[in-house]
């Protein structure tokens, strides 16, 4: 008997820990430029200051119903983020203070919500990074239905359990286990690149003729 839409998949192919790890410390932009700019999330938001970095454990729900993430909390392992997609409604927040906190106990990396939260003067006072869409004080839903680590979508971007999610104030970039150890080589190598030029930058020996011989070849007009 197929039961869609009230389901849950108990197997996920987490990469291994080190792996994650080669992207701590690594700025969003980086990791996002080494992936041709195409993996960043959009409209979600930070509420605190806490960086984010683990893999994905999805849920998926009815707009305004978070009993099947609630569920998710309690199935997840450390170092999961748990990605909700709750379609962008924006009637309901989907979790608050009680939820993160449990979260946090538990060893769990952060909350990624394709929807509303609430508590968000709390929130921003703890070292558990959550991002969402917007705040709003009405509450969820518990009637069930949703499915558990399946393909889910946040800020406009496709995300699979498994897959490693990294996120800072500039916002979140989702990395493909099977793509991690060369965009994670060459993000850091733009990063330490980066540093060397804001010495360069410091020393004011910045060599800038590359722009001008650039719009010259674009043919570029000075009047």
């Amino acid at each position: 008997m197929s039961n869609v839409g009230f389901r849950r998949f108990t197997n996920i192919n987490r990469p291994d820990k080190s792996i994650v790890e080669l992207f701590r410390g690594l700025p969003t932009p980086n990791i996002c430029d080494n992936m041709s700019r195409l993996y960043a999330l959009s409209g979600l938001k930070p509420y605190n200051k806490a960086p984010l970095l683990g893999t994905a454990f999805t849920v998926k729900v009815p707009a305004g119903e978070n009993l099947m993430f609630n569920h998710a909390i309690d199935l997840a392992q450390p170092g999961d983020v748990l990605v909700i997609d709750g379609g962008g409604s924006m009637e309901r927040a989907l979790c608050g203070e009680i939820m993160i906190s449990h979260a946090k106990h538990r060893g769990l990396a952060g909350f990624i919500i394709n929807g509303c939260i609430r508590d968000i003067d709390a929130i921003a006072d703890m070292d558990f990074p959550v991002y969402a869409l917007g705040a709003n004080p009405n509450g969820p839903l518990k009637n069930g239905l949703g499915e558990i680590n399946v393909p889910v979508v946040a800020g406009g971007m496709a995300i699979l359990p498994g897959d490693i999610l990294i996120g800072d104030a500039d916002g979140i970039v989702v990395v493909r286990p099977q793509d991690a150890v060369e965009v994670a080589a060459k993000a850091a190598k733009q990063h330490e690149g980066e540093h060397k030029l804001l010495e360069i930058i410091a020393a004011g020996t910045w060599d800038r003729s590359s722009i001008a011989t650039a719009l010259a070849e674009k043919g570029c007009e000075i009047i």
